[in-house]
């Protein structure tokens, strides 16, 4: 099974990563009502900590990220199972389809942890050195920039004085000349 699917399926609800009853029965391949049923059966085995079922208000929110339809097909409000209230299951769901499931939902979870924990640090050292690398090709830039401003400037002042020059030279050759020839004018 794909992290990424099972990934999809774990949501943040009262600051704990779960998974919903609804989702933990399609990926076993049982029916949400005999999951609940197997669960009600063996209610000590779940404590607060490790299922809850949701509020009419989380339902709702969640049901707008999910994209249900309004009823769902339940008459009630879906059980959340954290990271050991998944664990517990696997000692009420006994089929080897179960319990490859649960050994991959197992690993997505502690790789969901490990990017929530790791991802940080991790995001903020390579912003580091891409900040450095930014930071230095700026300089760059901007010291090619410069040089070559100051070469513009220098080449500019050059086309300056010459046009200068050219400007200076035609003020002394604009005086009347006289003409060449063997008649005079009068």
């Amino acid at each position: 099974m794909e992290i990424a699917l099972i990934q999809s399926k774990i949501y943040t609800i009262r600051n704990s990563k779960v998974m919903l009853d609804f989702d933990l029965a399609e990926l076993y391949r049982v029916e949400t009502k005999n999951l609940n049923l197997s669960v009600k059966r063996n209610l000590r085995r779940f404590p607060t900590d490790f299922m809850f079922q949701l509020s009419v208000e989380e339902w709702n929110s969640l049901r707008l990220q999910i994209e249900t339809s309004k009823q769902g097909g339940r008459r009630y409000l879906p059980y959340a199972f954290t990271k050991q209230g998944v664990a517990m299951l696997s000692g009420l769901l006994n089929s080897d389809i179960a319990i490859e499931m649960n050994i991959a939902i197992m690993r997505t979870f502690i790789a969901v942890r490990q990017f929530i924990i790791q991802s940080p640090v991790e995001r903020k050292t390579e912003l580091k050195m891409e900040l450095k690398e930014l930071k230095a090709y700026i300089e760059e830039v901007f010291s090619d920039y410069n040089e070559i401003n100051e070469d513009t400037r220098m080449q500019i002042e050059l086309i300056n004085q010459s046009l200068a020059e050219l400007q200076t030279d035609k003020k002394q050759n604009s005086k009347p000349r006289n003409k060449i020839g063997f008649i005079k004018e009068g």
